[in-house]
């Protein structure tokens, strides 16, 4: 219905007018929602790289929810996860889309968190500490990659743009 970015009348099952063509009555006017990786692609570094360390990221940390634990293909996962983790809090720190503090939101305090945490298990479970282990990656995963991820997706952000098309 319609080409990328232009509007259509709601209830006009012609096609593609533009709000300025409209009826004398008030229309009801939409814009198409087209998924696109323009604004993802012509964001500022580290950005893109930031966003698909974190797709990345949520794919391998929900195969490591799901798949056995303590395997040599869990542990092997598992320090990709914190690799692309630990790549993901500190791209953080050059985001400065969001304001709050000077340049510095929370997202930056999150970071410092999400590094720390990572550390943290690894040792727990080079240690034997594996239920400590397992709540912190677990806590991680939702917390700090689900969670936060969902609010990338809030009117005006880059991936809300993405996935809208405006």
């Amino acid at each position: 219905m319609g080409a990328v970015g232009k509007w259509h009348y709601g209830g006009d099952a012609d096609g593609v007018l533009p709000c300025a063509a409209s009826p004398p009555v008030a229309p009801i006017c939409q814009k198409e929602m087209t998924m696109t990786l323009v604004p993802l692609i012509n964001a500022t570094m580290p950005i893109p790289l930031h966003a698909l360390a974190a797709i990345l990221a949520l794919v391998i940390g929900a195969a490591q929810l799901w798949l056995a634990k303590g395997t040599a293909r869990h542990r092997q996962l598992g320090y990709v996860w914190v690799g692309l983790m630990a790549f993901v809090a500190i791209s953080g720190f050059f985001i400065y889309e969001t304001r709050l503090f000077g340049v510095f939101s929370l997202i930056h305090l999150l970071s410092v968190l999400v590094l720390v945490t990572l550390w943290r298990a690894v040792r727990m479970a080079r240690a034997g500490k594996i239920r400590a282990h397992r709540r912190a990656m677990i806590l991680l995963f939702w917390l700090a990659l689900v969670l936060t991820g969902l609010f990338t997706f809030a009117p005006g952000r880059i991936m809300h743009q993405v996935v809208t098309g405006f």
